[in-house]
């Protein structure tokens, strides 16, 4: 059986006084990849934020390779090696390409391969013409590229990747989908947040479905293509 590196047991959080997650359990192993998937407003982002340590008004449980990272803050949680991948990007617009790869840049970690900007350039090649250009002259899908790119310089075990083909053009949706597959390839674990069912299956091994902050199905990427009644009742528009 593979290792659990990330294990989430009865995950509530909450914005101000409401209740956003409700006993919200999933794990992901060893080089795995999984789709959280739901409607906009079901509660994936919540999720991503609350394991990165972005979330204080939470309770439940959080492990990450054994650790408990439940009330850890986000700057260990990182240096324990796990990257995030934020749905609005956040780079550093004043700064080149190369300066925000810098800014993430961590210590290669035993047993993972290690990131440098050489390959990142092999992986994402427009990055590799325009070493030199500011992060606020890219366009979204370019600025999609170098996010992906800072967060693996951090030389992760595990990526939160949070709605990755969200807003870009398709040419860029299918590059985000092969780097995935190379991650993976390489052992890196991830765990996706999407609500393109196609991306999904592309990339996945097994999806939780949310919706209203809870898990409503749970299994196989091919059980989810097979069940057109979960499909309807909540990925769907």
């Amino acid at each position: 059986m593979k290792d659990v590196m990330l294990k989430i047991d009865k995950l509530n959080a909450f914005y101000g006084r409401a209740h956003i997650l409700f006993d919200v359990s999933l794990e992901v192993k060893r080089g795995e990849v999984v789709a959280l998937m739901g409607r906009n407003g079901a509660g994936k982002s919540t999720t991503m934020k609350a394991v990165m340590g972005l979330l204080d008004n939470k309770r439940g449980n959080i492990q990450f390779m054994g650790h408990d990272i439940t009330a850890m803050d986000p700057y260990r949680i990182s240096r324990l090696g796990m990257g995030f991948v934020p749905e609005d990007r956040r780079i550093f617009t004043d700064l080149t390409v190369m300066e925000n790869l810098e800014v993430g840049k961590q210590p290669a970690r035993t047993g993972m391969p290690e990131w440098t900007r050489e390959r990142l350039f092999a992986l994402f090649p427009n990055l590799g013409e325009m070493p030199h250009r500011a992060g606020g002259s890219m366009s979204g899908g370019e600025q999609q590229m170098l996010t992906v790119s800072r967060t693996l310089m951090g030389n992760p075990y595990l990526v939160l990747l949070d709605e990755p083909s969200e807003g870009v053009a398709p040419l860029i949706v299918e590059q985000m989908a092969q780097m995935i597959l190379e991650l993976k390839n390489e052992g890196i674990s991830i765990l996706l947040s999407e609500q393109n069912v196609h991306f999904a299956e592309l990339v996945s091994d097994r999806v939780y479905v949310l919706e209203k902050g809870q898990i409503r199905f749970q299994g196989s990427i091919e059980e989810l293509a097979e069940n057109e009644a979960v499909r309807r009742a909540y990925l769907t528009v």
